[in-house]
């Protein structure tokens, strides 16, 4: 960046001392020297600009003022050096004699000048006369960055007092000042002479009286005036990192407004008075006409002398002469393009490199919103990435806030989801749909239909993860097409499946003994089944804080299906002796109001919010110790010891309550509470 701004700044010291626009060879020094692509450094994004370029050759000006449009006209040279001041005649009907706008913009040969020239202006009387306000307008059919805008002076055309030089960056909608230049800046424009810029107002014209210290145009060059947009800007040199300066420096069109081509007489004589009490003396000239009808070389009698350039030029006509409007830059690509090609419209625009889009590379294109666009630095390219959908979108879009809460990592948000997924990146199964373990996220067909039996369920949806149906009382199975253990299927819709009755044997009707249980709350009871039930501990419906202080973990679970299977578990308090039938029920946990620090080297069981499997043995829940139910929501309180790794489950000290809103400021209450516990 550092090689490439200092060759910019030899460019232009080139261009104000007068010389030639450099050549592309010359140009194509300060190139990359990369042969493949200079976007992309070994696969990795890098920064990369298009070549400089003279942006306004080939490009049509547009002039208010044209000489020999309206029938011929007469222009006369400035004298200089005791020379005589020749006149001519501008025709456009003749080629020969034509001055046309396009002139400007066509190859800079100095051996073969070519000029456009105005057609004559009135002198200026006094300072109060109306400026002359001969316009050129030059359209760029681009955003530019550019380095400077030059006018190179016809040989021998007389140097413009005032000039005002705009930019536009809206193809000409709305025009911006870029430089003034007069010998009266305030009194012309407004502005100090030469004001100095700081950051503060690093976007602002400046206006010089530079110009006039410039030498007069010679017989084969005429007087060039180079303004460089970056000169004395402080932020140049970090213009990457600054915004203002990459506003500044951008435009679509430029526009020259020539406001006077010389001052008054009254101003004049005061500059005069000042040379020659210095003993400076103007030179004396003479004024000679060339012009078919006179002959090559006839002199216009009577010979005029005059004591300087400008009174001659004053009775003879004055007009504006240019042979070179320059504006050098680079292809506006905000670091995402090398060159600039011509798109399908038959406009220019650059071709965007990065997964950016646009004339300018100025956004990310279609589903590479994963980060923020951004212009490419030296330090980042700031390539766009592709939004991550696992193929089951094609449009995404951005969220800052999501991006901030990544760490600036990721942002993108996809939309219009399809093979029936859903979230942020199509991620999940939607509502009436389950993961199929077996294929991978990004397979087509990754979510299957809960296909939940119509009878046997409560509802349509099921787990997105498991699958599981909510299944009403005594149905069970995936998607609750089977009865339970202990119940057996009715002909009502309502509960399809009912308890089996109890079956009275011979040898019980003749048994007389009395039932232990009756008169004794706390002796043992049988289910309808003949299994035997001691009192249940579990559902308690008393909570202290000393249980809760004597338990590993604190929750609120709300049970979502359950499913009958054979479980053994390989830890000490799950041994094979121990096997029996256990259920498992599919749980969310929605709070978590306790969770004990893990115990080192102790195998305990991960607990957060989200899906999680209840392992609650057969034999409990038939004495109802717990009675739990599909779709309801639970106050469970624990040990991790009385859990297989990986589940939850219940044992002795376990505590389940069914949940009631009540609880909730209990167990905040016993949170706060909780540093009494010893």
């Amino acid at each position: 960046m550092k090689l490439v701004f200092f060759a910019c700044l030899l460019i232009i010291q080139l261009v104000i001392r007068g010389g030639a626009i450099p050549s592309d060879a010359y140009l194509k020094m300060f190139a990359s020297q990369t042969s493949v692509d200079p976007c992309y450094d070994e696969d990795k994004a890098s920064k990369c600009i298009p070549d400089f370029v003279n942006a306004a050759y080939g490009n049509p000006v547009v002039a208010s003022s044209t000489c020999g449009l309206n029938g011929p006209d007469r222009y006369c040279d400035v004298a200089q050096n005791n020379e005589e001041t020749q006149c001519h005649i501008c025709d456009d009907s003749n080629s020969k004699r034509r001055f046309p706008a396009s002139a400007m913009t066509d190859l800079n040969n100095p051996s073969n000048v070519t000029c456009w020239r105005s057609e004559t202006v009135m002198p200026a009387t006094n300072i109060n006369s109306p400026p002359d306000n001969v316009t050129l307008t030059l359209s760029l059919h681009k955003k530019y960055e550019l380095t400077y805008v030059s006018l190179q002076f016809c040989p021998k055309a007389p140097k413009p007092d005032s000039i005002a030089i705009y930019k536009s960056s809206d193809y000409g909608k709305t025009w911006q000042p870029f430089q003034f230049y007069s010998s009266q800046c305030r009194r012309v424009y407004g502005r100090p002479n030469r004001a100095t810029i700081n950051k503060s107002n690093e976007q602002e014209a400046r206006c010089t009286d530079a110009h006039r210290h410039m030498g007069e145009g010679t017989s084969t060059q005429g007087t060039r005036i180079a303004f460089s947009t970056l000169e004395g800007r402080p932020s140049a040199r970090d213009f990457d990192s600054s915004t203002v300066l990459q506003d500044w420096v951008t435009a679509t069109d430029i526009r020259v407004i020539f406001h006077r081509l010389q001052m008054p007489a009254e101003l004049f004589q005061q500059g005069q008075a000042n040379q020659e009490s210095n003993g400076m003396t103007a030179p004396v000239s003479r004024t000679k006409y060339t012009d078919d009808s006179l002959g090559s070389n006839a002199i216009d009698p009577p010979v005029i002398t005059v004591s300087t350039s400008m009174a001659i030029t004053s009775m003879v006509g004055q007009h504006y002469a240019v042979s070179d409007f320059s504006v050098g830059g680079r292809c506006k690509c905000n670091g995402h393009a090398s060159k600039c090609i011509t798109d399908r419209d038959g406009l220019l625009a650059c071709d965007c490199r990065h997964n950016t889009a646009g004339r300018d590379c100025e956004r990310c294109k279609p589903f590479h919103f994963d980060r923020p666009w951004g212009r490419a630095t030296s330090r980042d390219a700031n390539e766009c990435k592709v939004c991550n959908c696992n193929g089951h979108a094609r449009q995404c879009r951005f969220n800052m806030e999501l991006f901030k809460l990544s760490g600036r990592v990721s942002g993108g948000v996809c939309m219009n989801c399809r093979h029936s997924t859903t979230g942020r990146h199509c991620h999940y199964c939607k509502e009436g749909y389950y993961r199929d373990p077996s294929k991978p996220l990004n397979h087509r067909k990754v979510c299957k239909p809960c296909d939940c039996h119509p009878i046997g369920s409560s509802g349509k949806t099921c787990n997105h993860t498991s699958g599981q149906c909510p299944c009403k009382d005594g149905v069970t199975g995936l998607t609750c097409n089977r009865c339970a253990r202990g119940y057996q299927q009715s002909r009502s819709h309502i509960a399809p499946c009912i308890k089996i009755p109890k079956v009275v044997s011979m040898m019980d009707t003749q048994n007389t003994a009395p039932d232990p249980s009756q008169g004794d709350p706390s002796a043992p009871y049988r289910t309808e089944g003949g299994r035997e039930c001691e009192k249940c501990k579990i559902n308690t419906k008393r909570v202290n804080l000393n249980k809760y202080c004597k338990r590993d973990y604190a929750i609120m679970v709300k049970v979502i299906g359950r499913e009958t299977s054979t479980e053994v578990s390989s830890s000490e308090q799950y041994t094979k002796e121990s096997q029996e039938e256990m259920v498992k029920f599919d749980i969310s946990i929605q709070a978590i109001f306790k969770r004990s620090p893990p115990v080192v080297g102790a195998s305990t069981t991960m607990m957060k919010r989200g899906p999680m499997t209840w392992m609650i043995p057969y034999k409990d829940l038939e004495c109802r110790c717990p009675k739990i139910k599909i779709n309801r929501s639970y106050l469970v309180l624990g040990k991790d010891s009385e859990a297989p790794p990986g589940y939850l489950g219940i044992g002795p000290r376990s505590i389940v309550i069914e949940w009631k809103d009540e609880w909730y400021r209990r167990m905040k209450r016993f949170q706060r509470r909780a540093r009494t516990c010893e």
